[in-house]
């Protein structure tokens, strides 16, 4: 489950990398869903390591793409996961049409 902001970016095509709380999952298959809504995509590639360094290596508008900078980036991912600490994927992915 994604919150409608964002679903509404993914489905707009502003978000194409995904950002999750742990190590890489196995699968090819991204599935987003906002209450009945669901979005399917196919996964590019898979990024791992910690949040700066994916921050600075990716394009953070394109995981957060209302910030303005990588330290908004940060702010808006702490008041999701609580933390900042440890290990996040990042999944590129294209949605299929």
């Amino acid at each position: 489950m994604v919150k409608k902001e964002v679903f509404e970016w993914i489905k707009t095509g502003q978000k194409t990398i995904e950002l999750r709380r742990g190590k890489a999952k196995a699968g090819d298959q991204a599935v987003f869903q906002c209450g009945r809504n669901i979005l399917r995509g196919k996964i590019i590639s898979k990024d791992e390591g910690n949040l700066s360094t994916l921050l600075h290596n990716l394009s953070f508008k394109e995981i957060i793409p209302t910030a303005n900078s990588i330290e908004e980036a940060t702010a808006y991912i702490k008041k999701l996961y609580g933390t900042t600490d440890g290990t996040f994927t990042a999944y590129r992915f294209a949605l299929s049409r």
